[in-house]
């Protein structure tokens, strides 16, 4: 059912280029693989690059708790700046991942250049930390996310069971695991699907804020600069939650032999993807505070939630659905895009070979798949770690436990 992948690579990462003594053809060779080999087929188009990009980009934070930047920052004006800012700064970012993916035509992201800057050695240990603590952790976060958020519209006047989040979670995983195992089309369809949810619950906040502004809802604008000073240890870490909360726009290089014409196609969804997000970021932040002000902001556990409440009564029921419909699409971007890391470092010797094998017919790296998902620490994680951001979902009337983004 598996085979090894036809490109194989030398000890100092470089590709091998098919020669008469019988080498295998690389991907962008430009010549055929030898009978029988099977690759990762080019089903990445343009649309389902600016999904990946924005379905990991846009998790829950922005729907929860978009209050780490103003709180840190002491003021509307400036808060949405640093927003902007961030914004722009994670442009330049990805625009240089946009050149670097241009110029080395291989999938992998931050292993393939660390791989191809500074030798074996760094990439080694930057793909094992991935394995071992960065993506267990990332995925163990967003998973309880999709598992609390998808129960609560049926938990609204109770407590939700912890061994109910952790089954519904250990589904979410499962169904991931499997769409990303049975084809790359389809996980790639699905992940369109789910962008543009995040994309309506976004737009769901953003037109009822500006027609909060037609009607000259504009008094929490007054004064935007006045309140606390933004001190020196303040505005770096209000930097950390904007750079966070745009986080994911790399994602696209770590499956760059599977994008179509990518020398277009990856500086395109990158700016594109980039933009969108940026301005919904900035004009989300605007439409809370048409409604809500900066001291309630703060005090909220779940902004969207109470700007719902407020201009659209029973419909921010659906405001969790729309939290786990985002949350899933993270969870399906990052697993679809970091297994092809594991792909790689495994062709590169750095992992087990059979890691570097792919489904003979449905053409997925199904072994790389897997053990992300079963990776070390993925299902241990709990909900109510002391000490992490916390937010909840619900109405505000009822005490709630907290979930951790």
């Amino acid at each position: 059912m598996l085979r090894k992948a036809a490109v194989t690579t030398v000890s100092n990462g470089s590709y091998l280029q098919g020669e008469s003594n019988g080498r295998l053809p690389t991907m962008d060779s430009g010549q055929p693989a030898q009978e029988g080999k099977v690759v990762l087929k080019k089903k990445v188009t343009l649309l389902r690059g600016i999904s990946i990009i924005i379905g990991t980009i846009i998790g829950a934070g922005i729907f929860i708790s978009p209050k780490g930047i103003l709180k840190n920052t002491g003021s509307v004006g400036m808060s949405l700046i640093l927003w902007t800012a961030c914004g722009i700064l994670s442009l330049f970012g990805a625009l240089c991942y946009a050149e670097l993916g241009t110029c080395i035509k291989k999938s992998g992201g931050h292993y393939t250049y660390i791989l191809e800057a500074f030798g074996p050695l760094p990439a080694f240990v930057r793909m094992w930390v991935e394995l071992l603590v960065i993506r267990p952790a990332a995925t163990a976060v967003i998973s309880l996310a999709f598992g609390r958020y998808i129960l609560e519209p049926f938990f609204m006047h109770c407590e939700i069971p912890e061994l109910a989040i952790k089954l519904i979670t250990a589904v979410g995983i499962t169904l991931v695991m499997v769409l990303n195992s049975t084809s790359v089309s389809w996980s790639a369809r699905i992940q369109i699907f789910l962008t543009f949810c995040k994309l309506v619950a976004i737009l769901i906040i953003i037109v009822p804020g500006v027609i909060q502004l037609i009607k000259g809802e504009t008094q929490h604008f007054k004064n935007a600069f006045a309140g606390n000073d933004a001190s020196v240890m303040g505005l770096p870490l209000a930097f950390y939650s904007g750079m966070y909360a745009y986080s994911g726009w790399f994602y696209l290089n770590f499956v760059t032999e599977e994008v179509e014409n990518p020398e277009k196609n990856i500086p395109l969804a990158i700016c594109i993807s980039m933009i969108i997000v940026t301005v919904g970021y900035v004009l989300t932040n605007v439409a809370y505070f048409t409604t809500i002000s900066a001291g309630e902001l703060l005090l909220s556990k779940a902004v969207a939630v109470t700007f719902a409440e407020r201009l659209m009564g029973d419909f921010s029921l659906a405001v969790p659905v729309l939290v786990a419909l985002s949350c899933f699409g993270s969870m399906n971007g990052g697993i679809f895009a970091v297994s092809r890391m594991f792909f790689v470092a495994s062709r590169e010797g750095h992992l087990p070979e059979i890691l570097s094998m792919i489904h003979v017919r449905k053409h997925t790296p199904l072994p790389a798949v897997i053990v992300l998902v079963f990776s070390p620490s993925s299902g241990t994680s709990d909900c109510n770690v002391s000490g992490q951001t916390s937010a909840s979902v619900g109405s505000s009337n009822h005490s709630r436990r907290c979930v951790h983004l």
